[in-house]
């Protein structure tokens, strides 16, 4: 038995028939974070499962001035800190081997595609690889739309007859900041590549706790009869973090807690908890349901998004009984900023299955504790006949951390009286498979070498998730905040987002 659980059951299904074609990984900004935390420790892990292709290479392009063997050390202490476990030397070495590195000035952005065209072409000679390529754009979002402009002018988003092969663009959020500008990088995306060949990336959707949520729904007929208006009183979904900035100020400055988390993360989960059944679990069939929610999400007039949306900025206060500065006090960051580091929001879908169910949803930095979940609270008995009134029942569904899901009850307590008490049927992935999820760049890195778009955002769901959230970009743009800061560090947020469910007689959930 303990020899069964070393494995993670939750790849097991993936990993055999799964062999990715040989190709080159090109990821602009290959010393910058994401890269460095995410992406290179993900690439790692697949080498160290044999999930990578025999013939491949991974080509960092930043900016930075670096050798090959400076670019290798680099990778290596990004390992040795982020990966989730100790580096093997053995997988090591065979990563090593894979590494190379491009030094390019991003204002220079036209020659430096030419140059990499040229070095690309050395490469795929020299390891007998072809034509596959994959470019990673993990470099800050203002370079997204010259950067694949550049990409097809160089001709390396084209199939050439010296090396065949696919060619596909690889797009970290935020994509755009707001909808015209989301529309303007899927036009420059289009006239470069076709849509089959843009993957854009949300990585909450690669969490094996956010894609529970359809086995969940899918696979247990007993919820599908309950899963509607007539059954479910309110849904709360929660995404809080503990964290401040993190060196990420300037980002945080042009982004904001409502672009940065509830236009992706956020409606994602929404999208899951609320979409019809799809015809077949394949990429536009499940995109095609998840769009449908986005589009019957109601949104607000200007005038009303003062009632229906809270925003906040984090204060001083303590965390694990340590005192961190407020959001104004952050480096990079503006000591008269107005950007939002909460959000709170009371949200409607106009459809049959959802009509008057509020999805109650709350995000925010240097909040209590860290914490994702979707809270489904069903509708209480409709007569009580009990010595006290039972609690209505309540699935929990628990992204991170401490992975699972549970399901309030209520039960009688031990007595003469009838008394209901409220346990909870539990389930934890750490327990049931004996080890948590892998991380989700594994799956999404994986997925994209193989093709397969079902867990990627399509071109009209992005502008859908726009249309939702623009309306209250441009409320905000015209209204002056309240005073911020607005609540403390370590606290829960703004008293407004309590009143925002108080009025309707209702309460955030006690996480």
């Amino acid at each position: 038995m303990a020899t069964a659980l070393q494995e993670n059951p939750l790849r097991e299904g993936l990993r055999k028939p799964r062999r990715p074609d040989p190709c080159i990984l090109v990821i602009f900004g290959g010393s910058g974070d994401l890269a460095r935390r995410k992406l290179i420790p993900s690439l790692y892990e697949l080498q160290a499962h044999d999930r990578l292709p025999d013939k491949f290479a991974i080509v960092g392009f930043a900016h930075t001035r670096r050798t090959r063997e400076e670019f290798q050390q680099h990778i290596r202490k990004a390992l040795d800190k982020f990966a989730p476990g100790p580096v093997d030397d053995q997988v090591w070495k065979k990563f090593c081997d894979r590494l190379y590195y491009i030094s390019a000035d991003f204002s220079q952005i036209e020659s430096a595609h030419r140059d990499l065209g040229e070095r690309l072409a050395k490469l795929r000679n020299q390891l007998q690889i072809g034509g596959n390529t994959i470019f990673y754009l993990a470099s800050p979002p203002k370079y997204f739309g010259p950067i694949i402009e550049n990409l097809a002018k160089a001709g390396l988003t084209k199939e050439d007859d010296e090396h065949p092969g696919w060619k596909r663009v690889v797009i970290e959020k935020p994509f755009g900041k707001d909808l015209q500008s989301a529309r303007d990088l899927n036009r420059i995306a289009a006239e470069a590549l076709s849509e089959e060949n843009i993957f854009r990336v949300d990585h909450y959707l690669g969490k094996d706790t956010v894609q529970n949520i359809l086995v969940f729904r899918f696979a247990n007929s007993i919820f599908e009869p309950i899963w509607n208006r007539r059954y479910i009183d309110e849904v709360q979904i929660t995404i809080s973090e503990s964290v401040g900035m993190e060196g990420r100020g300037e980002f945080y400055e042009e982004t904001g807690a409502l672009r940065d988390i509830v236009q992706n993360h956020m409606l994602q989960l929404i999208s899951l908890t609320a979409m019809e059944s799809p015809v077949a679990f394949e990429a536009e069939c499940i995109r095609d349901e998840k769009t449908k929610v986005f589009r019957s999400i109601r949104k607000f007039a200007p005038a009303e998004v003062g009632f229906y949306v809270v925003r906040g900025q984090y204060g001083p206060g303590m965390i694990d009984a340590n005192l961190v500065s407020g959001y104004r006090r952050e480096e990079e960051v503006s000591p008269t900023s107005n950007t939002e580091t909460y959000v709170a929001a009371k949200l409607f879908i106009d459809n049959w299955r959802w009509q008057d169910v509020p999805f109650y949803i709350r995000t925010g930095k240097r909040l209590a504790k860290k914490k994702t979940e979707i809270a489904i609270q069903f509708r209480p008995v409709p007569h009580g006949f009990f010595d006290t009134v039972a609690a209505p029942n309540t699935l929990i569904m628990r992204i991170q951390p401490d992975e699972g899901m549970s399901l309030k009850i209520e039960t009688k307590q031990p007595g003469e009286s009838l008394k209901p008490r409220s346990v909870d049927l539990d389930f934890r992935y750490l327990s049931a498979f004996g080890i948590t999820p892998g991380e989700a760049y594994e799956r999404l890195l994986l997925d994209v070498m193989v093709g397969d778009q079902s867990l990627f955002a399509r071109r009209d769901g992005v502008e859908a998730e726009w249309e939702v959230v623009t309306p209250i970009l441009l409320s905000w743009a015209a209204f002056p905040p309240p005073d911020f800061p607005n609540y403390d560090a370590g606290s829960w947020g703004p008293g407004a987002a309590d009143e925002l469910l108080e009025k309707d007689g209702r309460r955030w959930r006690r996480l």
